[in-house]
């Protein structure tokens, strides 16, 4: 069976769940993937500016033989309900590839977020099924009309796919009610690029409490100060993109490192003392669950976190400290130094929450 998939993020963009989909599908299924690009479904923002330096080092350039990746051209005017009569002349030749991968082999197409060039594919190829892979609260990140048109176009997509994958206990609340077919597969890890944990305690009196990964507006500002100037002797470390920095000044004692790589990400973790997710609880969070939070387990880490999203529900696993606020962060920081790792509990975590174990449980091959 073939894929073609339409993608959230980039092919060249650092390797997340989507990566991980088409690379277990090829492996199970053995045909190709036509992987499609995102495409702006909103109009522009003034924020669009912040991300054009991200870092170029960073991304994924290598493109396996069974894939293909296509670049869509679109105006940014997808809210607007002429957006798929004005685009959909540019999408003529895209649609003639699709139709003739299509007549390859046998295919499913994956939608990884809503578009117009989705809705336009579930009307137009008839007999194929459809996968839609909720990642996120997707309406959330947008505002006003674009809120609006993503909102609509997802609730349509949802009822017409064949299947339907979300990856938060929220959003399957959320989607249950218009589709009997919803399936929870969270989030996981990559266990063939993960490092071996760490069982030795650093002794360092300067304890380093470290967060990896994009600071934006779900980051909680506030809270990490308040982490900083509570732990005054510790290092509060935090490596990646800051595209919504502090409001003010922060104490001295937070460092702020660009991003690395991946590989070299997961090795600054092993750094760490604790590992940090410190997201705001609102709608843009309610829905999420954090890789980090995998990555940070099966390094051997304790986890201090929000009580937000998926990571709310977590509050009796063992190395998981949840703050409902400003005022038990440094006792929850004094119980998570005091975690000491298990090497068979790592062993299984690992093993059950691989990307592959994911998708091998949803069924979705035979």
């Amino acid at each position: 069976m073939q894929l073609v998939y339409l993608s959230p993020v980039p092919w060249s963009s650092f390797s997340q769940r989507p990566h991980k989909f088409v690379d277990w599908f090829h492996e199970r299924a053995g045909g190709d993937v036509l992987w499609i690009d995102p495409y702006p479904t909103r109009f522009p923002a003034w924020g669009d500016w912040r991300r054009i330096g991200v870092r170029k080092d960073l991304v994924n350039y290598r493109i396996p033989h069974w894939l293909t990746v296509v670049r869509p051209q679109a105006f940014p005017i997808e809210p607007l309900p002429v957006s798929g009569l004005v685009n959909g002349v540019l999408w003529r030749d895209l649609f003639k590839l699709i139709e003739r991968f299509a007549l390859n082999a046998s295919t499913m197409v994956a939608i990884g977020k809503p578009s117009v060039l989705a809705l336009e594919m579930l009307k137009n190829m008839n007999g194929i099924p459809f996968l839609y892979d909720a990642m996120d609260n997707f309406p959330a990140f947008y505002s006003g009309i674009s809120r609006l048109a993503m909102a609509s176009r997802e609730k349509s997509i949802v009822q017409q796919v064949t299947h339907l994958f979300v990856s938060s206990t929220a959003l399957q609340k959320r989607w249950c009610a218009v589709c009997g077919n919803v399936q929870l597969v969270r989030n996981g890890l990559d266990v063939n690029v993960m490092p071996d944990p760490r069982f030795q305690v650093n002794k360092r009196s300067r304890k380093v409490l470290g967060y990896v990964g994009t600071i934006g507006l779900w980051f909680d500002w506030d809270w990490v100060i308040a982490l900083a100037r509570a732990r005054p002797n510790d290092t509060v470390r935090l490596i990646g993109p800051v595209f919504v920095p502090p409001s003010g000044q922060v104490p001295s004692n937070i460092e702020l490192l660009p991003p690395l790589e991946h590989a070299a990400a997961l090795q600054a973790m092993l750094d760490f003392d604790v590992g940090l997710i410190p997201f705001k609880l609102n709608d843009l969070t309610a829905s999420v669950d954090p890789i980090k939070y995998y990555e940070y387990r099966a390094l051997g880490l304790p986890v201090v976190s929000t009580a937000f999203g998926e990571m709310a529900l977590r509050a009796d696993e063992q190395g998981i400290f949840l703050s409902d606020g400003l005022q038990d962060i440094k006792d929850l920081i004094n119980e998570a130094l005091i975690y000491r790792p298990d090497a068979d509990e790592i062993r299984q975590f690992r093993a059950n929450n691989s990307w592959q174990a994911r998708f091998e449980a949803t069924g979705i091959l035979p």
